[in-house]
Formats: C-alpha cells, sequence, structure tokens
C-alpha cells in the first residue's frame, strides 16, 4: 500500500545524524522522496570528523518505503544551496515539505560561560551555522515550495517558545542560536500563511543522537545503562520520534492550524497518537519543568 506521503518531496537540511535523520527515515517510511543535505560524505567528513553520512541516511530513507536522495551540501553556501533547490526543481518540480534542521554547533558552545568569557570565533561560527543557514535555506526554497498550496516547513530548534523564554539555555551563543530559530517559524509563519503554506517551529526532547549515546558511553541498545550516572536521562527519547512528528504533521490536512507556533514531539504524540520506537510517549519538556528544573529525584511515572 503506499505510504501518506507517497508522490510527495521534502528536503530534510542538515540529516547527517540526531534529529535530522530521524526525520529523514520517518518520512520514507510514509512514502515520501527525500533530499538529505548535510556536509559528511563518504568521501569527505566536516569538521565534526563523525562517522554518520548523508549516503547512509539516503539509504535508511529506502530501506523504510521512501527514495533517499543524498546530496551534499553547505548551507552557509547561497551558490550551492540554490543549486541544490534547483536540482530538486529540474528532478520533481515540486518541494512539499522543507526540514530546517542545520546545525552544526555541538563543538561551538561551553556551558555556562559568560559572552565575554567565551570563545568569540566559535560563538559567531556558532550562530552562522544555526541561524544563517536556516535563513539562506529557506530565501532559496520556498519559492519552489509555495508552487502549491499546503507546503509546510518545519525549523527545529531546542526548547519550545515558553521554556526558553524563562530559561537560560547552556550560554549566550545557544541561547541566542535556538530562540532566534523558534522566532524564524513565527516570522515565517505570518509571511507563509497568506499564501497557503504553513511554518511551525519543533522541538525534541532529550534526544538520544549518536553523539549524546557517545558521550554517555552507550549504544541505542543499552541506553539505560546511563541512568546510574545521569539519573534524568530517563526521559529521553530517539531521532525518530521527533520524525513521527513532523510525519503526523505532513500529513495533517489541516496543519495550519499550528501555523507559526512552537511545538514539540512530546506535545503532539498524544495529539495525533503517535510513539517513540518502544511505544512510549516521553514528554521532555513537561518532565523538566515539573521534575528536573524542581531539583525533584527522577521519576519519568506520568512523563512517557
Amino acid at each position: 500500500m503506499p505510504g501518506p506521503l507517497e508522490g510527495k518531496v521534502a528536503l530534510v537540511a542538515g540529516a547527517t545524524r540526531g534529529a535530522g535523520r530521524g526525520i529523514a527515515v520517518e518520512l520514507g517510511a510514509a512514502g515520501a522522496t527525500v533530499y538529505v543535505t548535510g556536509r559528511t560524505t563518504r568521501a569527505r567528513r566536516s569538521e565534526y570528523d563523525r562517522p554518520e553520512t548523508i549516503e547512509y541516511t539516503a539509504d535508511l530513507v529506502t530501506a523504510a518505503g521512501g527514495r533517499g536522495v543524498a546530496v551534499p551540501t553547505d548551507h552557509l553556501e547561497p551558490t550551492a544551496v540554490r543549486a541544490l533547490v534547483d536540482r530538486i526543481d529540474d528532478e520533481q518540480g515540486r518541494l512539499d515539505l522543507l526540514v530546517n534542521d542545520i546545525w552544526g554547533g555541538e563543538h561551538l558552545f561551553a556551558w555556562d560561560t559568560p559572552v565575554w568569557e567565551h570563545d568569540l570565533d566559535k560563538g559567531l561560527r556558532l550562530l552562522r551555522l544555526a541561524v544563517e543557514t536556516h535563513a539562506i535555506t529557506s530565501h532559496h526554497a520556498l519559492p519552489l515550495l509555495l508552487r502549491r498550496p499546503g507546503g509546510l516547513v518545519v525549523e527545529v530548534t531546542d526548547g519550545t517558545a515558553e521554556y526558553n523564554r524563562d530559561t537560560y539555555r547552556v550560554s549566550f551563543f545557544y541561547d541566542l542560536a535556538k530562540s532566534s530559530v523558534l522566532r524564524m517559524a513565527f516570522a515565517l509563519g505570518h509571511e507563509l500563511g497568506p499564501r497557503g503554506a504553513t511554518a511551525v517551529a519543533l522541538t525534541p526532547g532529550w534526544l538520544r543522537s549518536e553523539i549524546m549515546l557517545d558521550q554517555f558511553g552507550v549504544r541505542e541498545e543499552n541506553w539505560r545503562d546511563a541512568l546510574d550516572r545521569v539519573p534524568h536521562f530517563a526521559i529521553s527519547e530517539t531521532p525518530r520520534y521527533v520524525g513521527r512528528a513532523v510525519t503526523a504533521l505532513a500529513t495533517d490536512p489541516q496543519v495550519a492550524r499550528w501555523n507559526g507556533q512552537s511545538l514539540s514531539s512530546g506535545g503532539l504524540a498524544p495529539v495525533y497518537g503517535f510513539t517513540d520506537l518502544d511505544g512510549s510517549r516521553p514528554d521532555a519538556w513537561r518532565y523538566l519543568v515539573e521534575v528536573q528544573d524542581l531539583g525533584k529525584p527522577a521519576d519519568v511515572t506520568g512523563y512517557r
């Protein structure tokens, strides 16, 4: 049976690993053709120097039931992004979904370090990777997306608008980057809504990305072994969970009701009825407010 996104075309910008990979795979499972971009390929690694590649993500998309197309792209280069969009136009003639998940800042911020002590070059590089890339990609991709009514833009960030409004996030540069992406979705909602498209901001919870699992010295199969050291990690979720959130939005004929809003994987799960791979529904942002940030002992009862 064809999937609900059969015939639809998506661009997941920043799909090498983490949330981007999880989103791309779930869109593939729904039958979409998914263009996956990033800087790490089988021939060349980015400064991350990690093994994940866009080709492998594209293979996962195809194996899930869609069609994955890997296109090496540096989203800080306008000419490269323009060439990417031209290729999608030439090959598909349409773009139904744009997911802006470009990040690349894990090695560029320092926790609880004030702006005057933070490495300035790293902070500015983080802002370029996390904010400028999204603007460049939207500038070039949205004319193609707007050719047909019903297009969707998902700006992936860290934290809901409500949580980030009242919470200092890591450092000046990190806080500014993630809040900027939230505001991008708000602004895009105003610009796209009257033109028949929808824009939202979407955050996963505590993500069990490849980098996070490596940090804790575990794999997805034994991630709970990290709980002795980091008990609140019990609320964590796989990248496929936020992928299912994006798929739910992309298949919702009334998705415009969310236009300009800040959403989370845990908040959308009960609305659309999806779960994480283990059948649970972790609601990390509610957990952070009601348990972790209050200094309570780790207890996910009622939160997943």
